[in-house]
């Protein structure tokens, strides 16, 4: 009777906010975007705790994956295209931390990408009877080429050229490494719960990362984004990267809580939603 209750007033807020027209729609959401940033600011005071909760959240995600595939032995619904840049930008940036300095970071991103690799291990091989690769069909090279060109023009001005890049590199590729996920998904349009719940961890990831920068442009009144090593071009752009990503997952995350909120276990996603 409680959930009951609660379910309510939620079905019809959100019956009422489809029925509104874009303009409203897009208020709500920029509104929604606001507060949640002003909370954060307000609660967490030190920028770099956003992206140990970034990195921690997309560990999370990776974590249900491996729940699902150990019990329910499938990997389907899975892009294993997506785990592979994932396993490629982790792997460049845990080796540029370590040339650099280790920290909670490196530490993080280890242990994400160790678990990175038993997943595409097991889609690879052991669950392969149940990848649909037809499916996963968007071309790993279609991010990858766009982000190196990028990373080559656009890095972070340091004594080494060859990390600058790859740290580039990393940041453009995580941006865009959800996209072969989400495409499989505009296939299906039906989506189970432990898919739903690892994409949406990732869109929390996001969030807090791309909060990260906006915040810290707000604290330094603009400055921020021409200071050391960057020039006028490599922090705008990794904003840019986030703000990307964060947008493309941000429909997803909608009707994903949507779900939750009305109590059904599959994530139905309309025909105009995540086409890319």
């Amino acid at each position: 009777m409680g959930q009951k209750g609660v379910q309510r007033p939620l079905q019809k807020l959100f019956s009422w906010v489809r029925k509104q027209s874009n303009k409203v729609k897009t208020f709500l959401g920029v509104f929604t975007v606001l507060t949640i940033l002003v909370t954060l600011k307000l609660l967490i005071h030190e920028h770099n705790h956003f992206f140990v909760l970034a990195e921690f959240a997309h560990f999370v995600g990776i974590l249900v994956l491996i729940y699902k595939l150990t019990t329910h032995k499938t990997c389907s619904g899975l892009s294993l295209k997506t785990q592979q840049l994932t396993a490629t930008f982790l792997f460049a940036r845990l080796f540029c931390s370590l040339q650099i300095e280790g920290d909670i970071h490196t530490l993080l991103d280890l242990v994400t990408l160790v678990a990175t690799f038993w997943l595409i291990f097991m889609m690879k091989y052991k669950l392969k009877s149940s990848y649909v690769a037809d499916l996963d069909n968007m071309k790993k090279y279609i991010v990858i080429v766009p982000s190196l060109v990028i990373a080559f023009f656009i890095h972070p001005r340091t004594n080494n050229l060859i990390l600058s890049i790859l740290w580039a590199f990393a940041v453009y590729i995580e941006g865009v490494s959800v996209l072969p996920q989400l495409h499989l998904m505009q296939n299906v349009k039906i989506i189970e719960p432990f898919t739903a719940h690892y994409v949406f961890a990732l869109g929390v990831s996001r969030f807090f990362s791309c909060a990260h920068w906006i915040i810290k442009v707000y604290d330094t009144s603009g400055s921020y984004l021409s200071l050391s090593g960057g020039g006028f071009f490599w922090i705008p752009m990794i904003i840019l990267a986030e703000i990307v990503q964060t947008f493309v997952l941000a429909d997803f995350c909608y009707y994903y809580v949507k779900s939750v909120m009305q109590g059904q276990m599959m994530v139905r996603l309309p025909a105009q939603v995540l086409e890319l």
